[in-house]
């Protein structure tokens, strides 16, 4: 089997720390296969908009197409994309983000192939409005990377931040702003930000400004995230509007890995399994108020939300799960 696959975003400044990045290198690994970023605006001098995105590629993509069985197209949303009516090999999309509560282009997506979704909230809401060619494949981390390093709660909560904006529009919709001003507001909180390379004299001007240098912590570089978990208490996600960061984003995957218990936002579809299983706790709003409200029920139920991140953890996201997921997709694609 010889996939080639795409992503719609740009190359990631550090690609072994990004989520998608991740995922594409761990199915190359199961079923061969290259990398293609569809979007141009890396080495456009204008912004190119998104109906334009892999037409400077169209004759490498027409070349790749006689050693490749099928296309996988990663995006975070449904977004008709022409240059998929020009590919000549059948073609999965995957939803990373899932899908909200506005109906998608229905037509464009029962023209394709298969559509993946990592969530039970967008596989109900698509098969609702009748799209027959939808797929749940939950998402999956190395859960062999991590162990379990217990952090008793006898002083400061330490939270892990590891979803970093990619613009500076997201610093209000990722949350950062919000958990900045929270953080001002309680001295029993510190917070470690996990970076990736973009606005980082940005976010430390916000540190300055919130005179938290000495309860924040922004690490830039690659690290052991297993070793950085050992020493928090819980891993935080936030998004203002579902869409804005993956579907079951690999930050709180990783975290529940390693027996620690997430603080997920309402917008995010992960929020439905946090709920169901209690292994953290469900923020309402991207305020420093619901924040808090959070954070004062994950102190309240530490003990058992731990016990339970420690069981999930290591059953319901396993990479393994997640390949033989899409090897039945790609199965079904083919025959």
């Amino acid at each position: 089997m010889n996939v080639l696959y795409h992503l719609t975003i740009l190359p990631p400044k550090m690609p072994q720390a990004e989520a998608l990045s991740q995922e594409i290198s761990a199915l190359q690994s199961a079923f061969g296969g290259e990398l293609i970023y569809l979007n141009p605006n890396i080495s456009s001098p204008i912004y190119l908009p998104r109906l334009l995105f892999g037409f400077q590629k169209l004759s490498e993509l027409r070349r790749c197409e006689a050693q490749i069985e099928l296309h996988h197209v990663y995006n975070p949303d449904p977004f008709p994309f022409p240059i998929l009516r020009f590919l000549r090999r059948p073609v999965v999309y995957s939803l990373s983000s899932g899908v909200g509560e506005k109906r998608p282009n229905l037509r464009f997506l029962s023209r394709l192939t298969a559509v993946t979704v990592p969530d039970e909230r967008s596989y109900q809401r698509l098969h609702g409005w009748g799209l027959k060619n939808v797929h749940l494949v939950r998402a999956g981390v190395d859960n062999g990377r991590f162990s379990h390093t217990p952090q008793p709660l006898d002083g400061p909560l330490r939270l892990l931040v590891a979803s970093a904006p990619w613009t500076a529009a997201q610093f209000q919709s990722k949350g950062i702003d919000a958990l900045l001003a929270f953080a001002a507001q309680r001295r029993d909180v510190e917070l470690i930000f996990l970076w990736r390379g973009h606005h980082l004299d940005e976010m430390q001007r916000r540190v300055a400004g919130h005179n938290l240098a000495d309860r924040v912590q922004v690490i830039d570089e690659l690290v052991d995230v297993n070793a950085i978990l050992a020493t928090v208490h819980a891993t935080v996600n936030l998004a203002s509007a579902e869409g804005i960061v993956k579907a079951y984003p690999h930050s709180l995957l990783d975290s529940l890995a390693a027996g620690k218990p997430v603080l997920v936002s309402q917008a995010i579809p992960m929020a439905d399994y946090v709920a169901e299983t209690g292994c953290g706790a469900v923020v309402d709003a991207v305020t420093p108020r619901a924040i808090g409200q959070a954070v004062d029920r994950l102190r309240e139920n530490y003990g058992e939300m731990v016990e339970t991140a420690v069981h999930v953890g290591q059953r319901d996201f396993s990479l393994a799960t997640m390949i033989d997921s899409y090897r039945q997709v790609y199965e079904q694609v083919l025959s």
